[in-house]
């Protein structure tokens, strides 16, 4: 009888441990995966971002709230780019001239065939030529996968929220608000639910977002993400 009372002891002894050690290691071992998850979903906010930045740049000032033509954009829409060969010296900037001007005796000179005032305004060594390169390549890399920016790291083929808003300044000026974002509930799933619970808590109290997200609709913040 002694026997086994010892037994059962040394296996509540077993079992208290074991709970101790998962309350000490579960929210350590929740932390770590939370931090390698957010990673990967900060990243992929941040190609966007990017890739919303280029955009605008070439559509009027606009964002877009379709991945579709977003991923098509960085697919196959080109950048220009000027490629720079000398530079005009105090002299020259002294006498008036100009970049503008250097390039309208430069292409004179292509279409006459006669340099002499090129050489004359010692341009012979100047150039500006404009060049395209492929979005993708100039922003991102050749093995940048556009395909994969709607969708969220570890989020199980979830896409990402994606939203814009136009609207007037009080000067009358337009312009466009753009908002991306994915919950917790999203990229932490499968791990722990009472502690994404409570994070979900603690940020409904801050009145903040329970997840990460650049930009807002409901004011200009200069495309900010809530991680930094």
């Amino acid at each position: 009888m002694k026997t086994v009372f010892n037994i059962v002891l040394g296996l509540c002894v077993v079992a208290l441990v074991y709970i101790c050690y998962e309350s000490i290691m579960g929210p350590i071992r929740f932390e770590q995966e939370q931090k390698i998850r957010e990673k990967a979903v900060i990243a992929r906010l941040v190609d966007i971002r990017k890739a919303q930045q280029e955009y605008r740049g070439q559509h009027g000032q606009q964002y877009t709230a379709s991945f579709d033509t977003l991923i098509d954009f960085v697919k196959n829409q080109k950048l220009p780019f000027i490629y720079k060969e000398g530079e005009l010296t105090d002299k020259q900037l002294e006498d008036g001239l100009t970049e503008k001007k250097a390039m309208a005796i430069i292409n004179k000179a292509k279409k006459t065939g006669n340099y002499k005032d090129v050489e004359k305004n010692g341009l012979t060594n100047f150039k500006r030529d404009t060049l395209w390169a492929s979005v993708r390549d100039t922003i991102f890399g050749k093995n940048f996968n556009a395909d994969s920016m709607r969708y969220v790291p570890y989020g199980n083929g979830a896409t990402f929220e994606m939203a814009i808003r136009n609207d007037t300044a009080k000067s009358g000026a337009p312009f466009c608000l753009l908002e991306v974002k994915t919950p917790y509930d999203t990229y932490l799933n499968g791990l722990d639910k009472q502690e994404i619970i409570n994070m979900k808590d603690k940020q409904t109290k801050l009145g903040k977002y329970s997840g990460l997200m650049f930009g807002s609709l409901e004011t200009a913040n200069n495309n900010a993400g809530n991680w930094e």
